[in-house]
This record gives structure tokens, sequence and C-alpha cells, in this order.
């Protein structure tokens, strides 16, 4: 960790990334719980959770126009529009003009926004470091999410239940500011493609007085060219189709159907046994075992990534059943914390996969892409869930995800390109060997 925070660059992402990560782990906490203070009915937190969970789903639009602009405008803008746009919560608040309809029309736009930031941090990483390091660069960055949650999202539920979940939004905006001034700082190094020989690119890229590039990063001339847009978007999608990562996205758009159902009624769960508090326990101890999870993957990067996949999930679906099953309150959370430790150490990995294996030049697209066509089924398992929960009760639904993490086991098992996946440093990316 300590050689990475020499890269002043990779030091001053992290910081901000850490700052932001913050900042949504306090926002997404108040507003959820907010959503459902305003209507004591887990249909509207259902509703609340697709549309924060929805945009991650158009997450692949983005990923050309990342791979095209600037990232350091890229990271800059969005933190600060995200910034302005949480003040109208309270400044609604302060003007008694505050209804649920409100909360639910800013948080998907602020969602929007957000897609624009993790595929271009993904994008930035292979651009400011060696294939080498980047397993320990995501373990980082993933410890500062996770890490960040673990802290904020506890600290999130006992200032909702101390001040109001309206206080916190004014908090958000502060870190916002700070990540766009961090984020301000960096100078990122034109795009290697893959297909250069180490020099500079033959056209689109013209270095400004501090060498920075002052068109896209992806030397394509203006990104406003909608057919060159067009044609980076189908080779992101090419690139995903014709590989093993379809095999990824596909288990993995089924159990985050259960995710999504799971995390919108979370809050209702929540209270049935302790309020906005153990809302912030819950949320923290999710985010605390993919802290733990992120700390150990650097040491497990080694084995074959896709026998440790499966160990990983089997483990995960039964401390999540378990979990809810268990009668006192912290061994509910113990158990539902522990189930995410798998979790947090295949997320590592397979950022790395994707960084490694895939050309840098195509890693924002493939990245959004990727993430995309995963999340898709989330929104609906949020919208789903919150409509069950009215019916069947909360612990049923938050229940089935363990059943769904052990499915998605079985699936890798089932499919050989998938158990059969090295070592991360040893993937590549290789369109038309999805056999």
């Amino acid at each position: 960790m300590r050689s990475l925070l020499r890269n002043g660059n990779f030091a001053r992402l992290f910081a901000g990334r850490l700052v932001t990560n913050a900042g949504d782990s306090v926002y997404f906490v108040a507003a959820m719980w907010l959503v459902y203070d305003l209507t004591d009915d887990p249909l509207y937190s259902g509703i609340a959770g697709f549309l924060t969970m929805g945009p991650a789903a158009l997450q692949f639009l983005f990923g050309p126009l990342v791979d095209r602009w600037d990232l350091r405008r890229v990271l800059v803008g969005t933190q600060a529009a995200q910034g302005v746009l949480v003040l109208v919560v309270p400044l609604a608040a302060a003007l008694d003009a505050l209804s649920v309809w409100l909360v639910l029309a800013v948080m998907p736009v602020l969602s929007l926004l957000n897609q624009f930031v993790y595929p271009a941090q993904a994008a930035a990483l292979p651009r400011i470091l060696d294939d080498d390091e980047l397993v320990r660069a995501n373990s980082a960055f993933s410890l500062a999410y996770q890490g960040a949650d673990a802290v904020f999202n506890a600290v999130g539920g006992v200032l909702v239940a101390l001040a109001g979940a309206v206080t916190l939004f004014l908090a958000d905006v502060v870190t916002f500011a700070v990540a766009a001034a961090l984020f301000a700082t960096l100078s990122m190094p034109p795009v290697d493609d893959g297909t250069s020989d180490g020099g500079t690119t033959d056209e689109g890229v013209a270095a400004t007085e501090n060498g920075d590039t002052a068109v896209a990063d992806g030397g394509e001339g203006p990104a406003g060219d909608e057919s060159a847009y067009l044609a980076d978007l189908r080779e992101g999608v090419a690139v995903l189709r014709g590989s093993v990562l379809a095999f990824v996205v596909a288990g993995a758009a089924f159990v985050n159907f259960a995710a999504g159902a799971t995390f919108a009624t979370l809050p209702a769960f929540a209270d049935t046994v302790g309020g906005a508090g153990a809302y912030g326990v819950l949320a923290a101890a999710f985010a605390a075992g993919n802290f733990v999870g992120a700390l150990v993957a650097s040491a497990l990067e080694d084995y074959p990534f896709g026998r440790l996949s499966v160990a990983c999930f089997a483990v995960s679906g039964a401390l999540w059943s378990g979990a809810v099953a268990a009668g006192p309150f912290p061994v509910t959370a113990a158990l539902f914390g522990l189930a995410f430790v798998p979790v947090g150490v295949v997320n590592v990995l397979l950022a790395a996969l994707v960084q490694a294996g895939v050309p840098d030049g195509l890693v924002g697209r493939v990245s959004s892409v990727l993430g995309s066509a995963s999340m898709v089924a989330t929104p609906v398992g949020a919208l789903v869930g919150g409509a069950l929960a009215g019916v069947v009760g909360p612990a049923p639904v938050v229940g089935a995800g363990g059943a769904f993490m052990a499915a998605l086991a079985a699936y890798w098992v089932a499919v050989p390109s998938l158990r059969r996946l090295p070592a991360v440093d040893e993937v590549s990316i290789d369109p038309g060997a999805t056999a």
C-alpha cells in the first residue's frame, strides 16, 4: 500500500474515492430510511431501491464516453453536480415542502450521475499503475469503499436516529465538495490502448500546458462523434459477449435480483428488530464483510479464480441464510457481515481480472458494460422484493438471498469455462473463447 501511495496520482484518486464513498454511504442510509419513515411501507422502499439501482443498468452507455473524455473533468463534474442536487432535500424540508415523491425524484438523478464515477476510476488505474500493481490497487479501492461503508453506514444509522435523515443530506454536500477538490488535482497520462508501440497516439491527443490531454483520453477526436461513440459501445459489448465474461454476467444478474430484493427490504426488516439504529448496523455489517474480503483478496490472487469463486459463493450462501434464521440480533448482524467476506474477495479479484486482461483503451467501456449487464436485475429485484415484503413480511425476502447465492455456486460448477478459470494474472479476455 505504501508503494502505491508514493504514486501521487493514485494517492489523490484514492483519497477522493475514500471521501466520496463516505458521502455515498451516509446518503444511502439517510435516503432509504427517509423514504421508509415518510411512508411506513416497504413497497416504497422497493420503489426507492428500483430508482436508485436502475441507473446502474445504463452504465454501459457511459463507458465509451469515459474512455474518450478527460477523466479528471468527468470525476470533478459529477461530484460537483451531485453536491448541488443533494441540497434539494434539506431546502425542501426547510420550506416545509418535503415529500416522498421529491426524495424519489432526486434519488435516480444522483444515481445516474454516479454511473460515470466507477468506470472512470476503473479506467484510470491501468493508466497510472503497472499490471502487477492492479490487484493491490483494487484491494485498496475496495477497502476504501467498504471501509467507508462499514464506518459511515453505522454512523449514518445512529445520526438518523439522533438528528434525522435530512441533516445527513447537508453533511453529504461537504463530502462531494472535498472529493471534487481532490479529483481536480489529478494529472492523467494518455491512454495506452494496446495498439501502439508505447509512443504518443497519432491523433486526438493534444497536450495542455500542465501535461493533461485537451480532448478525449481515448485519442479518437471529439467525444461528440456519434458514429465513433456507437462503435466504441459495440466494441465493449463484443468483448463481453464473446468471452467468458458473458457467463460471469449471467450468474451475477441472477444473484443480483436477490440482492436488490434484500437491500430494498432491509429498512423494513431492521424496523422489526430495532429501527434506524439496527438498519445502520446491518448496512455496516454488509460493508464490513466486504471490507474484510477486500483486505484478504490480494493474498488469494494466486489461487485459481474459478474454484475460489465457487467456494466463496457457497460459504456466503450458507452464512446469509443462517443470519436470517438466527434469533438474537447481534448474531444476525455478525453472520450477515461474514456472509459478505467471500463476496468482497470475488469483487476485487474480478475487477483486477478485467483490468489486466483487457487492453487499457477498452477498460472503461468493458467495465461499464459488465457492470450494467450484471446489475440489470437488481432494480427489478428491489421492486419485487418491496412488494413481496408487504405480503409475506421482510424476513423471508431477505433470507431468500442465501438460496440464490448457493445456486450461483452451483452455476459456476456447471459451466466449465468458469470453473476452470486460472489465477487472475493468467487470464486473457479472449473474445470467441466462451466454450
